[in-house]
This record gives structure tokens, C-alpha cells and sequence, in this order.
């Protein structure tokens, strides 16, 4: 690509990441995040970045080949490669936690057929949270995830000792914690497809919409409750689905893969002026 070439295209994707910003930026000032403390972090995740994707023949990349492919400077780099601010442990920690969930609300050992069933935390006669965790992990002692479940609020304890899988588990938890972890799980893997699906000759992952604009707010009503049945249908089917498969496989050898399906709605008012090509017919 010339260098005129590279520079247009670089300039209409800085448009596109102006827009992709602005809700991410919006939720940066309530959380009383400033600008400054987010250029040490845009810095510190370039140098990530780099280093997990961008290496020559699968060798590590001097401090030198990082600063050329991301601009920051080689002190920043040599700070920002001795310190481990915990990110992939968090998000190892969550996965682990949405797994164990969906055990309990899909394995037939662990709920009645329709609703997970109330655990004890071990038992000698039948399913307890123990066996649960086991069934996903033999990595992570169980009461270090009922530890964070806890302290969560996705599970409450009654006063003989039986755990229960509080609503919040499965419909997405109110703590802000809870939110915070379900943001960056949700929204990082949607950007992760979208991204891989713009950058390859053939997009390799299913992203689909439906947008219509110019609907009165009763229509929307309407397609949001229907939206809403109809996901939460297709999500319960494939958790099912996929802890079955889970089961299957887990004494099977061979490489693991993770994945995650998410659905959004979203909805505002419109210029009553607005046009756009949505509206057209189809030719």
C-alpha cells in the first residue's frame, strides 16, 4: 500500500475508533477515570498486545522492536514488562466462575430438570458444590470459587449450610463488581470477533445485526420482548447443549478452546428527519 493509501485509510479508521470511543470514554468519566491515568494504561496494553501477537518466528520481542511497532517509549516498555498487573489472572478467574454457573444450570446432576438444585458444600450421598467445581476444574480448590462467588453475591448460603444459585448468577448481577466483569468479558470478546472478522480476507467468526430506525416506541416494545424470549431461549439451549458436550470430552486428550456467544438490544430516539439506507427496499 502507498504511503498516501495508508495514510487515508489510517485516517477514515481513526473516524471509526472516534466512534467506537465515545461510549467506552463516557463510561471512563463516571467511574472518575482521567485522561492521564488512561494513556498509561493505553500504553501498557499496546506493549501487551505486542508481545502476544506480534512476534517474529514465536520469539520474544526486544524492548526495541516493541517501541518501532507501537510508539511508546523503551522506558515505559522495560517498566511495564517487569510488573504483572493481574488482568490475565482476572480473566482466567472469570471464566472459571461463568463455567461453574453454567454447570449448575444445565448438568443433570445438578439441577431438577428445570432450575439448578441446591447444593451442599460436600455430601457422601448425592451432588454437592464440590463435585461441582470438580466437574469443571481440578486446578482450583472449591472453596476458593465459593469464596468468590460469595463475596459476588451469585451465591447465599442458608443457615444449615446449603448453597443456592442466587437469580443474579444467571441473569447478570447487580453488584458493580459483578457488572464490571460481565463489561469487560462481554463487550472485550465481541470487539476481539469484530476484529478478527475486519482484518481477514474472509471473516472467520458469525457477527449479524437487524437495525431499523423510524419506529414508533410502542414497535420497539413489541421487537424488545420478543427479542428477549427469543435469546434468552437460544442461550439456555446452547448452555445445555455445551455442558453436555463438556462432560463428554472431559476425559478426552487434544487441544481446549473457549467461546462465547453474547446477544445486546439497543435502543434510542432518532431525528424524525433521519434517512438512512436501512430503510430502503431491497433490490
Amino acid at each position: 500500500m502507498a504511503r498516501g493509501e495508508q495514510s487515508s485509510a489510517s485516517d477514515a479508521f481513526l473516524r471509526v475508533l472516534r466512534g467506537l470511543l465515545r461510549p467506552l470514554v463516557r463510561t471512563m468519566i463516571a467511574r472518575g477515570l482521567t485522561a492521564p491515568v488512561i494513556y498509561s494504561l493505553l500504553k501498557r496494553v499496546y506493549v501487551e498486545v505486542a508481545e502476544d501477537l506480534f512476534r517474529l518466528d514465536d520469539k520474544p520481542l526486544t524492548d526495541s522492536r516493541i517501541a518501532m511497532l507501537t510508539g511508546v517509549h523503551r522506558k515505559d516498555i522495560r517498566t511495564f514488562r517487569a510488573e504483572d498487573d493481574g488482568s490475565r489472572q482476572t480473566r482466567r478467574k472469570s471464566t472459571l466462575l461463568a463455567t461453574v454457573i453454567g454447570q449448575w444450570t444445565s448438568a443433570p446432576d445438578f439441577t431438577d430438570g428445570t432450575a439448578p438444585i441446591p447444593l451442599p458444600r460436600q455430601s457422601d450421598t448425592g451432588p454437592d458444590f464440590e463435585s461441582l467445581v470438580r466437574s469443571v476444574s481440578r486446578d482450583v480448590r472449591p472453596r476458593t470459587v465459593l469464596d468468590e462467588l460469595l463475596n459476588a453475591g451469585l451465591v447465599s448460603e442458608t443457615s444449615d449450610g446449603v448453597l443456592e444459585l442466587r437469580p443474579e448468577a444467571v441473569v447478570g448481577t447487580g453488584d458493580t463488581g459483578g457488572k464490571e466483569a460481565f463489561f469487560a468479558a462481554n463487550v472485550g470478546d465481541h470487539l476481539a470477533a469484530a476484529t478478527e472478522n475486519l482484518l481477514a480476507d474472509t471473516p472467520p467468526f458469525f457477527e449479524r445485526a437487524v437495525f431499523y430506525n423510524q419506529l414508533p416506541p410502542e414497535a420497539l416494545d413489541q421487537i424488545e420482548a420478543a427479542a428477549r424470549t427469543k435469546a434468552q431461549t437460544l442461550l439456555e439451549d446452547l448452555n445445555r447443549q455445551s455442558s453436555a458436550l463438556h462432560r463428554d470430552n472431559a476425559d478426552t486428550d487434544g487441544p481446549r478452546q473457549r467461546y462465547r456467544l453474547g446477544i445486546y438490544f439497543y435502543r434510542e430516539d432518532t431525528a424524525a428527519d433521519a434517512k438512512t439506507e436501512e430503510e430502503a427496499p431491497d433490490t
